[in-house]
Parts: structure tokens; sequence; C-alpha cells
């Protein structure tokens, strides 16, 4: 097994408690142009879930006139007062975060939402300053579950996907990470219950914040106690 040199961050639902942010959105946008939320809403999304494939996949299911430009402008003008104002980092963060920094592992994000909106939540809550890569879903990459965020993530950190270990909330990162050739840890989220026992069948570790994670890190010789 390779050494551990880097560690990625899924952002939405891992470091930040703002999923529900978005099952709002999804509720406000289709209902402002005369559509009901269908209970399986992304039962039939064949792609991954990049901020810009979500856009397509509306845009598609709902034969949406406004191109994607505009689709992704209005969602990001939706919730950017949330991301700055209101969205708080998850139990043990910021702590978690300090820890590796100082032990000198390179740190990245890999997530599926924009880059404006990554940085809105990771300066308002001051841990911009630790990551090395940001890598989102407004770039032209495929989305989770498919590999290519974590994959980009590591190159950019300067590693190899055996050198790197994930953290995600949902299903689809879980499985993204484990294409990539990654060691995953999952942190627990309200809004990914119905998968919790599959994510924790795939993962190493799943913790409910990340004084658990930590605490596993330490005993596992991740992290120096």
């Amino acid at each position: 097994m390779s050494e551990i040199k880097g560690f990625i961050f899924d952002m939405d639902g891992t470091l930040v408690d703002s999923m529900g942010v978005w099952v709002d959105v999804d509720k406000e946008y289709l209902e402002s142009r005369g559509f009901e939320v269908p209970e399986d809403l992304f039962s039939d999304a064949s792609e991954g879930n990049s901020f810009t494939e979500v856009a397509y996949y509306f845009k598609d299911k709902f034969g949406i006139e406004d191109s994607i430009e505009t689709i992704i402008q209005e969602w990001t003008e939706l919730v950017a007062h949330k991301y700055e104002k209101s969205i708080r980092l998850k139990s043990g963060v910021k702590e978690f975060l300090d820890a590796i920094n100082q032990q000198g592992y390179k740190i990245g994000v890999g997530t599926s939402n924009s880059l404006a909106l990554a940085g809105k939540a990771l300066k308002a809550n001051d841990i911009l300053h630790y990551f090395s890569s940001i890598v989102t879903g407004c770039q032209d990459i495929k989305g989770k579950p498919f590999p290519d965020i974590f994959l980009k993530s590591a190159s950019e950190l300067g590693l190899e996907p055996s050198e790197c270990i994930v953290f995600e909330d949902v299903l689809a990162g879980v499985d993204a990470a484990r294409r990539a050739g990654m060691r995953v840890i999952a942190i627990y989220d309200e809004y990914a219950k119905d998968e919790s026992t599959l994510i924790e069948e795939l993962v190493e570790f799943y913790g409910k914040n990340f004084y658990e994670i930590a605490e596993y890190c330490v005993l596992n010789g991740l992290l120096r106690g």
C-alpha cells in the first residue's frame, strides 16, 4: 500500500453543511417554471453530477429553453448569499485541516459544485488557504461518479492516485474515489442517509464527524497524535 501524501475533500456535505440548500434550489427553480419536483428527480440521470452536467440534465429533462450558462448563473444567484453568509463547516473540520496541514500533507478539494460557490464557502469559513488545488464541476470534466475530478486533483497536487485519500459523504463520490484508485473515508450526512448502509460497506471508515475521523487517522498512522 502506497504512503498517503495527499488528502482530497469533497465540499458539500463533507466540509460544509450545505446539501439542504440544493433541495431548496431544485424546488424554487423548477416551480418558477411551472414544474413540480418529482420524487425521483435524478433517477434517470446517466452522466455525472457536476454543476455543468446537472444543468444539461435539467435543460433536457424539462425542456428548458435557457442556455446552460444562464441556468448556471441563475442557480449561482439563488444560493450565493447562503454560501457567503450562512453555510458553516461540519463538526471538527477546521481542527482536522489544521492537523493535516501542520503534518505536511498536500490538501485539495474535488467538488461537483462551481468554482465561484466553492470559493465563497471556503473563504467565508476561513479554510480557503489550506487548499493547494480546487477542482470543480464547472470545468470541462466528467463529474462524479466518474473519477475525473479526483484524478485531476491528484495531478494538480503532484501525486499518484494511490498516494491520496478522499473524504466524501455520498455514494457517487465514494464510487468516484474508488474508481480513481484512492482510499476513501466517509462522513455521515443526513441528506445521504438512504445510501449510508452501502457507503459503509465501501469505505474504510465512516464517521459521524471529523473528530471521529481524526481519531481513526491517528489510530491508523495517518496522523500523529
